[in-house]
């Protein structure tokens, strides 16, 4: 049997059926924005290095690159993240001015075939 020991940020459950078909599944872990900031803040202050922090925290490597990347050593969000966000609110917004173009074209077509 064979498991696979690098998925970050995931604990994995075997599941064996009768077949003898191996199937994982995944839960993930969800952290708070507090203890995010605090990881951060430790990684920041500490001279030990990111992996050992890491480590010590029970949380991937990549993981705190990622909040690094998203918080400064104050907690305070980064341009990144606050440039992130609104990529995502007008990603967000782009779809629903598509659907809604997309539905005044349809209608648009519906009353010129009324009026032929």
């Amino acid at each position: 049997m064979w498991v696979c020991t690098r998925i970050s940020d995931r604990n994995i459950r075997e599941l064996i059926y009768p077949k003898g078909v191996l199937k994982m599944t995944y839960s993930r872990n969800r952290y708070d924005q507090d203890f995010k900031k605090n990881a951060v803040r430790l990684s920041f202050n500490s001279s030990k290095p990111v992996k050992i922090i890491a480590s010590e925290l029970g949380v991937p490597e990549s993981a705190l690159y990622c909040w690094r990347k998203l918080y400064t050593e104050d907690g305070k969000q980064t341009p990144f993240a606050s440039l992130e966000a609104e990529n995502r609110a007008l990603k967000r917004e782009n779809a629903e001015l598509a659907l809604e173009r997309d539905m005044l074209k349809k209608a648009a077509a519906y009353f010129a075939s009324l009026q032929k």
